[in-house]
């Protein structure tokens, strides 16, 4: 009984903040100016299909690109003393303490053109276009996301029973096979974790595209924030047809990560 009562706060912060934010969004979805039911607001919602698979591309990407270097990054950390651990982790949590878009604008200076990094490759004979495309974007998506993806890796790489490493070691495995049949199936559901982490928030992000991405490289985050109020109703459906997406990937990655554990 005392465990509900304390339950109560949360469940009010749920309901104010979460809930009733939800039942607006799908009421005005499928609404019109009127108040009467309508799906016309789905229909021009559909006139963004390309932006919307394309986000959802940039965020596949961006996830790949901070899988490949948060997991053996998380390894090597890891495998260190615990002091040396937990420097590492606060020097990659430090600039998570700075503002995101101050951290976007960072991005912005180095890559533009006369920039630091234009102004280090032209030195070598290196010319191109670093900023407003969709490589840029992605560099920023890796660059703000990539801690999501490490902590939750580490913290479950960290738990591993060292007995279980040196049973296998005793039984004749090598370092290869120790890290296939010991090491990566324990960290899959770190492995998990950071894919929800990092995929949810780049799919529905806006800002990036906005600073680093060039005119074609909008997402449907940045279609969301300059069109809810000019047609709420839209903005709406849109955001609900992402919601419903991201709904569907978390059931899929519970699903997932329910194998594994049975496994």
């Amino acid at each position: 009984m005392k465990s509900k009562k304390l339950a109560i706060p949360y469940m009010l912060w749920m309901l104010v903040f979460t809930m009733i934010p939800l039942v607006m969004i799908g009421f005005t979805a499928f609404t019109d100016n009127s108040g009467s039911f309508s799906l016309s607001a789905f229909a021009d919602a559909f006139q963004y299909t390309n932006v919307f698979l394309k986000s959802l591309w940039i965020a596949l990407i961006s996830t790949i690109i901070c899988l490949i270097i948060a997991y053996p990054l998380a390894y090597m950390i890891s495998q260190m003393k615990k002091s040396t651990q937990n420097t590492v982790i606060m020097l990659v949590m430090i600039p998570m303490w700075m503002n995101f878009l101050l951290r976007i604008y960072a991005w912005v200076l180095l890559l533009q053109s006369g920039g630091p990094l234009d102004t280090l490759l032209s030195a070598i004979g290196i010319h191109g276009n670093y900023n407003n495309n969709t490589v840029a974007v992605i560099v920023g998506m890796v660059y703000e996301y990539m801690p999501f993806m490490l902590l939750p890796i580490y913290t479950v790489m960290g738990k591993i029973d060292v007995g279980l490493i040196e049973a296998a070691q005793d039984l004749g495995s090598n370092k290869v096979a120790v890290f296939r049949k010991v090491i990566f199936p324990l960290s899959v559901p770190g492995i998990i974790s950071g894919i929800t982490m990092v995929f949810v928030p780049t799919a529905s992000t806006f800002v990036v595209a906005q600073y680093l991405g060039g005119t074609d490289d909008i997402m449907i985050g940045d279609v969301i924030d300059k069109i809810f109020f000019a047609n709420n109703h839209t903005g709406a459906a849109i955001s609900l047809v992402l919601m419903v997406f991201i709904l569907i990937f978390l059931v899929l990655m519970n699903l997932f990560g329910d194998e594994e554990a049975i496994a």
